[in-house]
Parts: structure tokens; sequence; C-alpha cells
């Protein structure tokens, strides 16, 4: 993901994220969006992760990887989005993590 994500681009992420889930021909199981890169995010960036959690094929998992102390990670907490999206504090924790919820 980009090192912003605000009202500038987040519009034009969810096309790119929802093209790259529908070509996917094995059938997609789990989505992680790393935000590990990501410095700045407002509310664009918790819409955006909203609506590709809404787009998501039936029975496909989203995960987010933020920063523990980074703005992402604090935007998510203070969104509520947190509950709702498993928030994990790297990559690897994110893909080894077998159930649908943050540890």
């Amino acid at each position: 993901m980009p090192s912003e994500i605000d009202f500038c681009n987040a519009s034009g992420l969810l096309p790119l994220i929802t093209t790259a889930v529908e070509q996917r021909s094995d059938g997609l199981r789990l989505l992680v969006l790393d935000l590990s890169a990501t410095r700045f995010m407002d509310s664009q960036g918790v819409r955006l992760i909203a609506a590709v959690r809404h787009r998501l094929p039936d029975g496909a998992l989203l995960r987010v990887v933020a920063v523990p102390k980074g703005v992402p990670s604090r935007v998510l907490e203070l969104s509520g989005l947190r509950r709702d999206v498993p928030v994990h504090d790297n990559l690897a924790e994110a893909l080894r993590t077998e159930c649908g919820t943050a540890p």
C-alpha cells in the first residue's frame, strides 16, 4: 500500500485492489493489506478497508498489517474498524495466523 492513504488516492486504490482480487482464478481465501509502509492514513483509508472487506468473495478473509505505534494502526483503533478486521504487527504474523481474529 502507498505511504499515504487519503482523499487524494483512496478512491483510486479500491479498483486496483478489487481487480487484483477478481483476477484470482484459484479462489481467494485470504487478502492481506500491508500498511507497514503507510505513514499517514485518514478516514478515507478506513473507508477503503471497509469497502474492500465488503467486496471480498464469500469465505475470504481480510487481514491488515500496520506498525503498532503508527498512524494507520491508531486510526484503525479510533475508528473501531479494528474490531471487525484483524490487524497484525507484521506480514509474517498475518500470514501464519490461522484463526480469523487477531491474537
